[in-house]
C-alpha cells in the first residue's frame, strides 16, 4: 500500500485546505512531520486513518471532535487520501458529522457524515461508493487490513507504536493471519476436522446399522417363535450373531415341514373338489332341461303375433313397390308450385318497372342489350373524363410546386458567393493566427522555464548565504586550529632546553656542546608542550582544514547553483515572468483555437462549391421537368374536350351515362327473368300431367283403393328391419328350443340327483380349500421368514465388514486432524495455520534483529519462543527479548520505554519488510511513526537514525513526527506544521534538493 495525497480541509487544527504530497518524498525515502506541540503534527496521521476508516486512534475512548475549532459554521470539514492497492490507484473523500446553517429559516442544522470512493480508471476518476457503509465493505475488500492492524503495521500511532511487540498470541495472530493470507491454513483445518467428524459418524452410523440390523433379525426369531429353548439373547454383538445363526438353522427346518403338510393338503383338496364337480354337473344338466322345456312352450305361444308381423310385412313390400310413382308425384307438384310461385312475382316486377304483361318480352331484352352495348362504351369515355378531370388538378399542382422550387433555389444559389466571400476572409484570419503557434508554444516553454529558475533564485540565494556563513565559520575555525598549532610548536621550542638541562648529570658531557660542567642549566618549563599535545593540536588543524575546504566547497556549489538559476531565469522577476507567461498562454489558446478551426473553413469552401454545383444541376432538372409538365397539361385538355362532347350524346336524360346504363341493365334483367319463369311453369305443368297419370295406373293394377292406403302400407326402415328380425329370430329360436329340449332329454335318461349330497360334497370342498390355503401360507411365510433371516445376516457381515474398514480410515484421519488443530499427539498444541505464522514470525524477528542489534549495541536481541503457554493456550507466536548483558531471555514488557521503542521500530520494520517480500502479501511501501525518539539518548538516536536511513535503499517511504531538533538537522526532506497567529496551523512542505 502507497499513499500519494492528502487533502484536510476544516480539520483538526487545521481550518484552511491544506495539500501534502507524499510522491514528493519518493526520492528521500524518509521525510520528518515537525512543528511545536499542539501545532498538529499527529492529526496529519489522524486524517489518513479518518479517510481510510471514518476513526482516529488518538480519540478511541475520547473526544471524538475532528471538525476544526477555528472553522466557522459556513466552512466545510473533509478529508480525501489518494492511495495505490496493487495496480489501482483510489480516492476516498470522507467528512464527519458536523453542524451548518440551515440553507432555510435561519438556525443550524446537522450535515451527516459522508463517504465517496472513487477509481482511477484511464486517467479517470470513477465512482465505486457513495454509502459509507458501502465505502467501508468496499474498502475492507481493497485493503484487507483492520483499523486495529493498520495501527500496528503502517501507522504507529502514538500509545500504539509498540503494540505489536507487546500484543499477546491471539492478537499477533490475527495481524499475521491478515498480513500473509494465512486463513487457507485454518480451512485446511476446518477441513480435516469436518472430515474427522464425518469418518467417525460413519463409523458410528455403520456400527448403528449393524445393531439395527441385529435388532430387526431378533425381532423377527421372537415374532416367528424361533427362539428354542435359549432364556434370552446375548449381550454382546458376536453372540447375538450365533444366536441369530442358530434362529436361522431352526428357521430352515420348519420351511422343510411346512414344504410337507402343504403337499398333503394339495392332495385332499384335488379329491374333495372333483367330487364336488362331478355332483354338481349332474344337478345342472337336469336344471337345463327343465330350463329347455319352458323356453320351447313360450316359443309356441308366439306363433299368432309372428304371423300378424308376416302380413303386415308383405303389404308393405307391395306398396313398396309403388314407392317411386308416388314420390314422383309429389315431387312434380312442389317443383310446380315453386316455379309458378316465380313467374307470378316476375310479373309483378315487370308490371312495377312500367311494363305491361303483353309485351313481346323476347324483342324488349333484345332492343335493350343493344342500347346498353351502345351505352358501355360511353361509360368508359366518362370514366376517362373523370380521370382526365384529376390529372388536370394534379398537373397544375405540379407546375404551381416546380415553379415555387425554381425560385426558391434562385434564392439560394443567390445567397451562395456572399458566404464563400465571409469563410474565406475568415479561413485568412485563422491561418494568420494559427501560423504563431510554434512560436507561442516555444516561447510559453522559454518562459515556463525562466519561471521555474526564477522561483528557485530566492531559495539558492538563502543556501548560497548560509553556506557562505558556513564557510566563513570553518575558515576562522581552520585559522584558529593552524595558530594554536604554531603557538603550540613555539613553546615546544622554547621548552627543549628545560628538557635538556633536566637530563644532565653532573659529570657527564652534554649532549649539546659536549661540556662535563653544567655551570648555569635552564629551569623546565612549568607548562611544557608535550608531543602529544602537538599531536593533538595538529589532528585538530587537519580536521579544521578538512572542515574549511568542505565548506568552501559547498560554498561554491550554492554560488554556482545560484548562479545558473539567475542565468535560467534571464535576469527576471516572478512576477514579471508570471503575468508574460499567462499572456503567452492566452495567445496560445487562442492559436491554437484557429488552427483547429482551418480544416473545417476549408471544408466549409469545399462544401458551399460542392452546393452550388448542385444547386445548377438541380436548376436546370426542375426547367426541364416544368417544360414537359407544360406540355402534358396542354395535350390533356384537348383530349378532355372531345370526350366531354361524346359523353354528353351518349347519357340522355339521365344524370350520366352510368345511371343509364344501370336503368336499362336493370329492366332487361327484369324482362328475362319473366320471360324464363314462363318458361319453366309451362314445363313443371307437363312433368305434373305425366306423374299424376302413371301413379293412377299402377294403383289401378294394385290391391290398393287410392293412393292414400298405399302411402299408409309403406314402412320406415326401422320399422321394416325390426319387423324382419323379430320374425327370423323367432324362427331361429323355436328350432333351437326343440333341438335343445331333445338333446337333453336324451342325455338325462335314468339319470337322478340328491340335493343333500351336493352340498355334503361341496362343504368337504370348501373345508378341504380352506386346508390347503393355510398350508401354503404357512409354507411361504416359513420361506419368507428364513429368507429374510438370511438376508439380514448377509447385511449384518457386510455391514461389519465395512465398519472395520471405515474405522481403519477413521482413525487415521482422526490421527491427522488432531494433529494439525494442535491436539494430542500434538505435544506442543500449535495448530497447522499457528506453525505457518510461527515460521514467518521467526523470520520476522530474524529481519528485525539486523537493526535492534546495531541500535541497542548488541544489547538486545528478539527471539521467536515456540514454547507452551500455560492453561493450555495455543503456543508457537510468542516474542522474548535476549540481554547480553545478562545472558538470560525476559519478556518485552520489562523493557524501559527507550528500549521498548527500538525494539518495536526494528520489529515494525522487519515485519514490513517480510510483508513486503511476499508474493501476494500487503506490500507496505509508506510507513509511519509518530513520537517516541525524544526517549532515546543521542548515542541511542543516531543509530535509530542510521537504521531509518537505510530504508531508502528498500523503495519505501517512512514518514516521522517528532520534536527532537537532531532530527530536524538529519532529515532535509519535511512537513513542517505551523499554529499562525490566528490560531489555525498550516503545512508547509519542503524536499531535499
Amino acid at each position: 500500500m502507497k499513499l500519494h495525497r492528502l487533502e484536510l480541509t476544516g480539520f483538526g487544527p487545521f481550518r484552511e485546505r491544506q495539500v501534502i504530497d507524499f510522491d514528493a518524498f519518493d526520492g528521500d525515502g524518509l521525510f520528518l512531520i515537525s512543528g511545536r506541540t499542539g501545532a498538529g503534527k499527529s492529526s496529519i496521521l489522524d486524517g489518513v486513518s479518518f479517510a481510510l476508516y471514518g476513526s482516529v486512534p488518538r480519540y478511541e475512548g475520547g473526544d471524538r471532535r475532528l471538525r476544526s475549532d477555528h472553522s466557522s459554521l459556513a466552512d466545510a470539514t473533509e478529508v480525501r487520501l489518494e492511495f495505490t492497492v496493487g495496480a489501482t490507484r483510489w480516492r476516498i473523500s470522507r467528512a464527519p458529522e458536523y453542524e451548518r446553517p440551515a440553507k432555510r429559516g435561519g438556525g443550524v442544522t446537522l450535515e451527516p457524515a459522508r463517504a465517496e470512493l472513487e477509481e482511477l480508471v484511464d486517467g479517470i476518476w470513477i465512482g465505486r461508493a457513495a454509502k459509507q457503509r458501502e465505502v467501508g465493505q468496499l474498502l475492507d475488500e481493497v485493503l484487507g487490513l483492520s483499523a486495529q492492524q493498520f495501527q500496528q503495521v503502517i501507522l504507529l500511532a502514538q500509545n500504539k507504536f509498540s503494540r505489536f511487540l507487546l500484543a499477546g498470541n491471539a492478537e499477533r495472530q490475527q495481524l499475521l493471519r491478515t498480513l500473509f493470507g494465512t486463513r487457507r491454513f485454518e480451512q485446511y483445518k476446518e477441513t480435516l476436522e469436518q472430515r474427522r467428524r464425518d469418518a467417525q459418524k460413519q463409523v458410528d452410523e455403520g456400527g448403528a446399522e449393524v445393531r439395527t440390523l441385529l435388532d430387526v433379525a431378533e425381532r423377527d426369531v421372537r415374532t416367528h417363535g424361533l427362539m428354542g429353548d435359549e432364556q434370552a439373547l446375548e449381550p454382546d454383538l458376536p453372540g447375538r450373531r450365533a444366536a441369530l445363526e442358530r434362529a436361522i438353522a431352526r428357521a430352515d427346518y420348519r420351511v422343510e415341514v411346512r414344504a410337507n403338510e402343504r403337499t398333503a393338503a394339495e392332495g385332499t383338496a384335488v379329491v374333495a373338489g372333483a367330487r364336488h364337480r362331478e355332483l354338481t354337473a349332474r344337478a345342472q344338466r337336469l336344471a337345463d332341461l327343465a330350463a329347455a322345456r319352458a323356453d320351447l312352450a313360450a316359443r309356441e305361444g308366439e306363433a299368432p303375433a309372428i304371423a300378424e308381423s308376416r302380413e303386415r310385412l308383405a303389404r308393405a313390400a307391395a306398396a313398396e313397390a309403388m314407392r317411386a310413382s308416388v314420390d314422383a308425384a309429389e315431387r312434380a307438384a312442389a317443383a310446380f308450385a315453386e316455379v309458378d310461385a316465380a313467374r307470378v312475382d316476375a310479373e309483378e316486377r315487370w308490371i312495377q318497372a312500367g311494363g305491361d304483361s303483353a309485351d313481346e318480352l323476347a324483342d324488349v331484352v333484345q332492343a335493350l342489350t343493344g342500347a346498353i352495348a351502345r351505352a358501355e362504351d360511353a361509360v368508359d369515355a366518362e370514366r376517362r373524363l373523370a380521370d382526365l378531370d384529376t390529372e388536370r388538378r394534379e398537373r397544375g399542382d405540379e407546375i404551381a410546386a416546380l415553379e415555387a422550387a425554381l425560385a426558391d433555389l434562385g434564392a439560394q444559389l443567390a445567397a451562395v458567393p456572399p458566404e464563400r466571400a465571409a469563410v474565406q476572409d475568415d479561413l485568412t484570419g485563422a491561418r494568420t493566427a494559427a501560423a504563431r503557434l510554434d512560436d507561442l508554444t516555444a516561447t510559453r516553454a522559454q518562459l515556463a522555464s525562466q519561471l521555474g529558475a526564477a522561483r528557485t533564485v530566492a531559495r539558492l540565494e538563502e543556501r548560497k548565504d548560509a553556506a557562505a556563513a558556513r564557510y566563513l565559520v570553518a575558515t576562522e575555525a581552520s585559522t584558529a586550529a593552524s595558530a594554536a598549532v604554531s603557538d603550540l610548536l613555539r613553546r615546544r621550542l622554547r621548552g627543549y632546553a628545560g628538557e635538556l638541562a633536566a637530563a644532565l648529570s653532573p659529570g657527564e658531557a652534554c649532549a649539546v656542546c659536549g661540556s662535563v660542567e653544567h655551570p648555569s642549566p635552564a629551569s623546565p618549563d612549568v607548562d611544557a608542550v608535550t608531543d602529544d599535545d602537538l599531536a593533538s593540536a595538529e589532528a585538530a588543524r587537519d580536521a579544521a582544514a578538512g572542515a574549511e575546504r568542505a565548506a568552501g566547497t559547498a560554498a561554491a556549489a550554492a554560488r554556482e547553483a545560484l548562479a545558473v538559476a539567475v542565468t535560467g531565469s534571464g535576469g527576471r522577476e516572478v512576477e514579471a515572468l508570471s503575468v508574460d507567461l499567462a499572456a503567452v498562454e492566452t495567445e496560445l489558446v487562442t492559436a491554437t483555437a484557429a488552427d483547429g478551426r482551418v480544416d473545417a473553413l476549408i471544408r466549409r469552401l469545399d462544401g458551399l462549391a460542392e452546393l452550388e454545383a448542385a444547386g445548377r444541376r438541380e436548376q436546370t432538372e426542375l426547367a426541364a421537368r416544368l417544360a414537359a409538365a407544360r406540355e402534358e397539361h396542354a395535350a390533356g385538355e384537348a383530349t378532355r374536350a372531345a370526350l366531354t362532347r361524346d359523353v354528353a350524346g351518349a347519357r340522355g336524360e339521365h344524370e350520366s351515362v352510368a345511371a343509364r346504363l344501370e336503368s336499362d341493365s336493370r329492366r332487361r334483367r327484369l324482362a328475362q327473368t319473366l320471360l324464363d319463369a314462363r318458361q319453366a311453369a309451362a314445363d313443371r305443368a307437363r312433368v305434373v300431367g305425366e306423374a299424376d297419370a302413371d301413379l293412377a295406373a299402377r294403383i289401378a293394377a294394385s290391391d290398393f283403393a287410392d293412393v292414400a292406403e298405399v302411402v299408409a302400407a309403406l314402412l320406415p326402415a326401422d320399422v321394416w328391419s325390426a319387423l324382419e328380425a323379430r320374425v327370423a329370430a323367432h324362427a331361429a329360436a323355436l328350432t333351437a328350443a326343440r333341438a335343445r329340449t331333445l338333446e337333453l332329454e336324451l342325455d338325462t335318461v335314468d339319470l337322478e340327483v340328491d340335493d343333500e349330497a351336493v352340498a355334503a360334497a361341496a362343504q368337504a370342498a370348501i373345508d378341504a380349500e380352506a386346508a390347503r390355503s393355510a398350508a401354503i401360507a404357512a409354507a411361504a411365510d416359513a420361506a419368507l421368514v428364513a429368507t429374510s433371516l438370511h438376508d439380514l445376516l448377509a447385511r449384518i457381515d457386510a455391514a461389519a465388514a465395512e465398519i472395520a474398514a471405515k474405522a481403519e480410515e477413521a482413525a487415521a484421519v482422526t490421527r491427522l486432524a488432531d494433529t494439525v488443530a494442535g491436539r494430542a499427539p500434538n505435544t506442543m498444541k500449535m495448530d497447522l495455520e499457528t506453525f505457518v505464522l510461527a515460521a514467518e514470525l521467526e523470520e520476522i524477528v530474524s529481519s528485525a534483529n539486523l537493526r535492534l542489534a546495531e541500535m541497542s549495541s548488541g544489547r538486545y536481541t528478539l527471539q521467536h519462543s515456540d514454547a507452551r503457554q500455560a492453561r493450555g493456550a495455543a503456543s508457537g507466536l510468542s516474542i522474548e527479548v535476549l540481554d547480553a548483558h545478562t545472558g538470560r531471555s525476559r519478556s518485552p514488557q520489562s523493557l524501559s520505554g527507550g528500549e521498548t521503542f527500538l525494539a518495536s521500530l526494528a520489529l515494525a520494520l522487519g515485519l514490513a519488510e517480510v510483508v513486503t517480500s511476499r508474493a501476494g502479501g500487503i506490500r507496505l511501501d509508506t510507513l509511519f511513526i509518530d513520537e517516541g525518539f525524544g526517549s532515546l539518548d543521542p548515542e541511542t538516536l543516531e543509530l535509530a537514525m542510521r537504521t531509518l536511513d537505510e530504508l531508502r535503499a528498500g523503495g519505501r517511504v517512512v514518514g516521522v513526527i517528532s520534536h527532537v531538533e537532531t532530527m530536524k538537522e538529519q532529515i532535509p526532506a519535511q512537513l513542517v506544521v505551523q499554529a499562525t497567529p490566528e490560531g489555525p496551523s498550516v503545512v508547509r512542505q519542503s524536499v531535499a534538493s
